[in-house]
């Protein structure tokens, strides 16, 4: 039994709240509300797991049926023979790595100047990234395609040069995360006094600090790549999305059944980035233990 003043109170009712040269104050404690809290977290995760994979689950049962109603892996047996496929698929791949590079040649330099050099822009900054998302894709590339010269129009990768404007949001927000984890100012101050100019301090200090900030903005880059469709399609160039729209009059089955493949290869693609940040970062740890 424990007491508050003169009151004797069940102790495993109570919990302690100051203890030490002061008197023993309890509260009482609220039961069943870490089984509440779990409970609601456990159907909040039901409810969106079902969300998810319920459609997955209705375009699989309805690209693996046959004409008479029957389950068959003959759809994803006829897959590599489909005409146009691979070159649509190396296209979106393509693009994908494209749009990467000149969103991380553009966006980590910008970043880290603004954070480093102008931090009273963050709000400016923060307004414009959020245009892209603002702005219907079908208005910029209309507009893009108008003012764009005749050379460029002709070569697929304008797609990429637009694809980083839509991916701006995303980029940025990840990079901007990684760069507040990080002491910014003591870590260029201190390369600097070591004689390392800005681009060795920028590729050697900084850019390892950022890692995982620049894998989440790749993995949103090349998930936002190989599922556009829009741009692809008024661009006139048969991306991977394209493709399945355009085959999909043809044979619904097969077309079902790469979307599928492709959603499952994109998700392994960044589950794959995604383990080989968190390995590195263990065997970085390890090193620094040891």
């Amino acid at each position: 039994m424990a007491s508050i003043g003169q009151v004797p109170v069940a102790a495993e009712s109570y919990e302690l709240l100051i203890e030490g040269d002061q008197p023993r104050v309890y509260a009482p404690r609220r039961r069943g509300s870490g089984r509440r809290v779990r409970i609601g977290r456990g159907l909040i995760l039901v409810v969106a797991g079902l969300y998810f994979l319920v459609p997955i689950y209705a375009a699989l049962y309805f690209a693996l049926q046959n004409d008479q109603g029957h389950f068959s892996l003959a759809p994803i047996a006829a897959i590599p023979s489909q005409p146009g496929l691979g070159s649509a698929f190396w296209l979106s791949a393509r693009l994908a790595v494209v749009t990467t590079l000149i969103a991380m040649i553009l966006m980590v330099p910008t970043v880290v100047y603004m954070y480093l050099k102008a931090p009273r822009l963050k709000p400016l900054f923060e307004t414009i990234t959020l245009l892209p998302i603002v702005i219907p894709p079908i208005v910029l590339i209309l507009g893009v395609l108008e003012a764009a010269p005749l050379w460029l129009k002709s070569s697929p990768y304008l797609l990429s040069l637009i694809y980083v404007i839509l991916a701006m949001p995303f980029v940025y927000r990840s990079l901007a995360a990684g760069l507040a984890a990080i002491d910014l100012a003591t870590l260029v101050e201190a390369s600097r006094s070591l004689g390392a100019g800005w681009f060795r301090t920028l590729w050697r200090v900084l850019m390892p600090n950022m890692r995982s900030a620049m894998l989440s903005a790749t993995v949103l880059t090349v998930a936002l790549v190989l599922g556009e469709f829009t741009m692809a399609s008024l661009d006139l160039w048969e991306t991977l999305p394209v493709w399945i729209v355009d085959f999909a009059q043809s044979n619904a089955h097969i077309t079902t059944a790469v979307a599928m493949l492709s959603l499952l290869g994109t998700w392994l693609l960044l589950t794959l980035i995604v383990s080989l940040d968190r390995s590195q970062s263990r065997r970085t740890l390890k090193r620094k233990q040891s």
